[in-house]
């Protein structure tokens, strides 16, 4: 027969102790990653918010541009303050960000159109996009080009 070794005390203190002792280790390790992990989260909540106001002030303005019954002002256009809800007032939930427009004329109806959204706390995310006049997009047909008939 094969003589097993075995301990008929079962666990002692000292190893009852030690188990505990790497127990409180490891939960010690796991909450220090909480805090970090929650500050990617937010941060990634934001730039996730703010590329989609991104975008949407790039197409608009695009779509304003390629329009030639379209004026163009050139320079900065006035901050606008945005909520990711795209309501005019805050939501619940809601974040806010500031929005900066600047177009430059580069060449006869050519213009490039830089956007930054950035939110308290951060600098922000920019994008620019050059944009020329199309007569694909006249609107309202018939439309005298440059007039003020563009939202």
């Amino acid at each position: 027969m094969f003589h097993l070794i075995c301990n008929k005390k079962g666990l002692g203190l000292l190893e009852v102790v030690i188990a505990m002792f790497l127990t409180v280790v490891a939960v010690l390790a796991i909450f220090s990653l909480v805090s970090p992990a929650w500050r990617t989260a937010a941060r990634s909540d934001y730039l996730g918010r703010a590329s989609g106001i991104l975008y949407e002030q790039l197409m608009r303005q695009e779509a304003r541009i390629m329009n030639p019954c379209c004026p163009v002002t050139t320079g900065t256009l006035p901050a606008t303050v945005v909520y990711s809800s795209g309501q005019d007032t805050a939501q619940s939930g809601d974040a806010q960000f500031n929005v900066a427009t600047t177009i430059t004329n580069l060449a006869t109806n050519v213009w490039r159109v830089t956007v930054r959204v950035a939110w308290a706390g951060h600098t922000g995310i920019s994008e620019s996009l050059v944009v020329t006049r199309q007569q694909g997009f006249v609107y309202p047909a018939g439309c005298a080009v440059g007039a003020s008939t563009c939202q």
